[in-house]
């Protein structure tokens, strides 16, 4: 699925947003939210303070990004918290707490959640990064035309193209 998205998000954007650079997003997310996973599972801190501001942060953040990041971010949190990423997180979550000595039912609830919240916030910084380097380029750049360019040139660089 993550496969799809990165090629179908550039092919739509003929190639401004790289699927390479999608994964690494994708990959960054979901990074992250495994490691708040272990951080509440070690400290038992409430999913609450983790869930809520990350949801706050992923919706503030879509007032700010172009819109085909917001879509696409969405998007890739729902195909990030696939059933490949439940299958593999929720009992590594399990294991993690039972071995810590936490309460399982508390501490590795949200494992998923997570999954799902990250890569909201990384899809849309790649858009705001985008949106950075957008306005860096300089917009007055004049083209002149290629038929004009064309008769400037001489015989033997016309033989060489």
């Amino acid at each position: 699925a993550v496969y799809v998205l990165n090629k179908q998000v550039e092919e739509i954007t003929d190639g401004a947003i790289p699927a390479r650079a999608m994964s690494i997003s994708l990959s960054v997310g979901v990074a992250v939210s495994i490691g708040i996973a272990m951080l509440r599972v070690l400290t038992g801190i409430s999913i609450l303070w983790f869930i809520i501001p990350g949801y706050a942060i992923a919706l503030g953040l879509s007032f700010f990004v172009p819109k085909i990041f917001t879509a696409i971010a969405f998007d890739s949190g729902g195909v990030a918290s696939g059933p490949m990423t439940a299958t593999f997180l929720l009992p590594f979550a399990q294991g993690a707490c039972t071995s810590v000595g936490g309460n399982i039912v508390t501490d590795a609830f949200g494992v998923v959640a997570m999954v799902a919240m990250t890569p909201l916030i990384t899809i849309q910084i790649l858009g705001m990064i985008y949106q950075m380097q957008q306005r860096s380029t300089p917009k007055d750049q004049t083209f002149s035309e290629p038929a004009l360019d064309f008769d400037q040139l001489d015989e033997d660089a016309i033989i060489e193209l």
